[in-house]
């Protein structure tokens, strides 16, 4: 046998053989550490964007809440000053028909805030 220096002598092809697979599967360890560490890298991207949208939205709602009880709180004032049915009636359809308006533009804002998160996590 080559490089057979006894009787219990590994064969030098199956030392040869062995080194290589030790670097090949080194090698793969290191490709499956790096690739692991990429896809860490990306869901960190990920989840700040998220959270960062998500605060976004969170403040965006809150600032809607507060616009919302400040126009109610407006329509009570103004209900308590009322002269008689009829300005009640008128009071209530002006602050209907107003919030009406906004829940719509807010529910439009919030969705392209929730569509424009949505990419970026994507992304």
């Amino acid at each position: 046998m080559a490089g057979d220096s006894g009787g219990n002598a590994i064969p030098m092809e199956i030392q040869v053989l062995a080194q290589r697979s030790v670097a090949q599967a080194k090698h793969v360890c290191a490709s499956l550490l790096a690739a692991a560490e990429q896809a860490l890298h990306q869901a960190d991207s990920r989840m700040t964007a998220a959270r960062t949208g998500a605060k976004e939205a969170g403040d965006l709602a809150r600032r809607f809440a507060e616009r919302n009880i400040a126009a109610s709180f407006a329509f009570a004032e103004k209900l308590a000053r009322a002269k008689d049915a009829q300005e009640v009636l008128d009071l209530h359809a002006d602050y209907a028909g107003n919030q009406i308006a906004a829940l719509g533009e807010q529910a439009k804002e919030l969705s392209r805030k929730a569509a424009k998160l949505a990419g970026e996590v994507a992304h």
